[in-house]
C-alpha cells in the first residue's frame, strides 16, 4: 500500500535532511516533486493543490527556514496536513438510540460487499457485540450461501430468505429477527449492480426507509482510483451515506482513492479492507496512515493486531522463557504461527518505523514460501533437537533435509539465524539492546 509513493516522498525528505539550511526555492522543488508523485499515484488533482497550498504556506515561513532542524518542521508540516487531507480524526461506527443498530452496506458489485460483511461482524464480535447479518443481495448468484458459509465459520447468525423474496421485506423481518435473538447490531449486504442505475438506488432508498440505518457504508473497490471518488459521491447524492469502506487496499500501492476520497466527497473513511482473510478489516485513523506514507510506520495498528491475536498465557510463558535465555526452536516455530495469522508479512513489516525499505523487492507469496521452509525444517526435527540444537550434527542435518525437503544449506542457515535470536534474547534478558535484528527471511 501506497509504496510507490512512500518511497519518492521519502526521497524528498531525505534531499531536504541532507540540507544545513533550506531557501524557499528549494522548498518549492521538494513540493514540485511531491506534486508529481501525489499525480502518479492517482491522487484527485483538487487535493494535490489544496494540499500543497498549505504546505507551502507554512513551510516558508521564517521560523521554518531558519530553525536548527527546517527539513523536519517541514516534515511535520506535511504529516499535519495529509491528515487534515484524511479525515483529521477517526470516525467510528455510531449505533442508534435503540437496539438493534442497523448497518446497510451498499456498492457496486465486485466491491467486496458480502467478504466486508463478513469482516465487520467478525470486528464488532471481537467488541462484545452480538450481531446479525443479512442476506439482502437476492439476485447475485450464490450470494446468500455465501454469506451463510461465511456466518458459519465466525459462528454469526445470518438471516436469509427465498431469493424469490422482496429484499425490502427481507430486511424488515431481519430487524424482527433480531431483536428475537436480542442482537446489537444487523449488518445488511445489499445487492450491488455493475453501474449505478435507479432501479438500485429506488431499491435501497426503500430499505433506507424500512429499516432506518444508523449507518449506510459505501463499500468501494481501491484500486478503482478517481472511480471510487466519483461513486462515492453519487451515492452521498442519493442515500445520504455516513462512511466508506475501502477495500482491496492490500492491491492498490498508489492509494489515490485513500487520499481524494474524503476530501471530495466529504465521507469520512471507517475502515480498511488490508486482504481476504476474515480479520483483515482495520479501523481507519488519518494519522496512522499519513505516518504510513510518510515511512514513519503504524506501531499502534501492529499493537493492535497483536493483542487480539497473541494468547495471552502463551505470551507470559513466552516472557519467562526470555527472561531465563531458554528461548528454542518449538518456541520460534509458535511465533512464526501467531505472527501469520496477525496478516500479511510485508504489511507488518511496512508498520514498524524505519522498517519499510526491507519489504522493497519481496512478495508476501516468497515471504510464506521462506517461512513455510523453515517451519518444515523445524517439524523435521525430533523434539530433542528443538530444544537442543546444539545436537544437530551432520548425519541429523541429512536427516532433517530429508524430511523437510530441503537441504543441508538451508538447515545451516536456519540454525546461524536462530544462533543470532538466541544471543539477541540473552542480551535482551541482561537489559541490552541488541545493534542488529536477525533476517529469518534470509536475505
Amino acid at each position: 500500500m501506497f509504496e510507490a509513493l512512500a518511497e519518492k516522498i521519502g526521497n524528498v525528505f531525505s534531499n531536504l535532511r541532507n540540507k544545513g539550511r533550506i531557501s524557499e526555492k528549494e522548498v518549492d522543488e521538494a513540493l514540485r516533486q511531491i506534486r508529481l508523485a501525489l499525480l502518479e499515484a492517482d491522487v484527485n488533482f483538487k487535493v494535490v493543490k489544496s494540499l500543497l497550498s498549505a504546505i507551502r504556506e507554512k513551510a516558508i515561513d521564517a521560523k521554518v527556514l531558519e530553525s536548527l532542524t527546517p527539513a523536519q518542521q517541514i516534515i511535520k508540516i506535511v504529516n499535519q496536513e495529509l491528515i487534515g487531507i484524511l479525515g483529521s480524526e477517526p470516525s467510528h461506527l455510531k449505533g442508534s438510540a435503540k437496539q438493534p443498530s442497523v448497518v446497510m452496506l451498499v456498492g457496486l458489485q465486485g466491491a467486496g460487499k458480502t467478504t466486508t460483511a463478513a469482516k465487520l461482524a467478525l470486528h464488532l464480535k471481537q467488541s462484545n457485540h452480538k450481531t446479525l447479518l443479512v442476506a439482502a443481495d437476492i439476485r447475485r448468484p450464490a450470494a446468500i450461501e455465501q454469506l451463510k458459509v461465511l456466518g458459519s465459520q465466525l459462528d454469526v447468525a445470518v438471516y436469509s430468505e427465498d431469493s424469490k423474496a422482496d429484499p425490502v421485506q427481507i430486511c424488515r423481518n431481519s430487524i424482527r429477527r433480531a431483536e428475537e435473538i436480542a442482537a446489537a447490531w444487523v449488518i445488511i449486504d445489499t445487492q450491488g449492480r455493475l453501474h449505478i442505475d435507479e432501479p438500485l438506488m429506488n431499491e435501497l432508498v426503500d430499505i433506507k426507509k424500512a429499516v432506518a440505518p444508523a449507518e449506510i457504508l459505501l463499500v468501494a473497490d481501491a484500486m478503482t482510483g478517481q472511480d471510487a471518488v466519483n461513486i462515492a459521491e453519487e451515492f452521498n447524492k442519493r442515500l445520504g451515506i455516513s462512511g466508506l469502506i475501502l477495500t482491496k487496499m492490500d492491491g492498490d500501492a498508489r492509494g489515490g482513492a485513500a487520499l481524494s476520497i474524503k476530501f471530495v466527497s466529504g465521507v469520512p473513511i471507517k475502515f480498511f479492507g488490508m486482504g481476504e482473510k476474515a480479520s483483515a478489516l482495520e479501523v481507519f485513523y488519518p494519522d496512522r496512515l499519513a505516518s504510513r506514507i510518510l515511512g514513519m510506520g503504524d506501531v499502534l495498528t501492529l499493537i493492535e493486531k497483536a493483542e487480539k491475536t497473541f494468547d495471552k498465557q502463551k505470551l507470559e510463558k513466552l516472557e519467562a522463557k526470555l527472561r531465563k535465555s531458554e528461548f528454542d526452536l518449538d518456541d520460534l516455530l509458535e511465533q512464526m504461527r501467531q505472527i501469520r495469522k496477525m496478516g500479511s508479512f510485508t504489511q507488518l513489516i511496512e508498520m514498524i518505523p524505519g522498517f519499510s525499505k526491507l519489504t522493497k523487492g519481496i512478495s508476501d507469496k516468497e515471504s510464506l514460501d521462506r517461512t513455510g521452509k523453515i517451519e518444515a525444517i523445524i517439524l523435521s526435527m525430533t523434539g530433542e533437537e528443538r530444544r537442543h540444537p546444539e545436537l544437530i550434527n551432520g548425519s541429523r542435518k541429512k536427516r532433517i533435509a530429508r524430511g523437510s525437503g530441503t537441504t543441508p544449506s538451508d538447515i545451516n542457515q536456519l540454525l546461524n539465524q536462530f544462533h543470532n535470536i538466541q544471543k539477541m534474547t540473552r542480551m535482551i534478558a541482561k537489559g541490552k539492546l541488541p545493534g542488529k535484528m536477525p533476517d529469518l527471511l534470509g536475505r
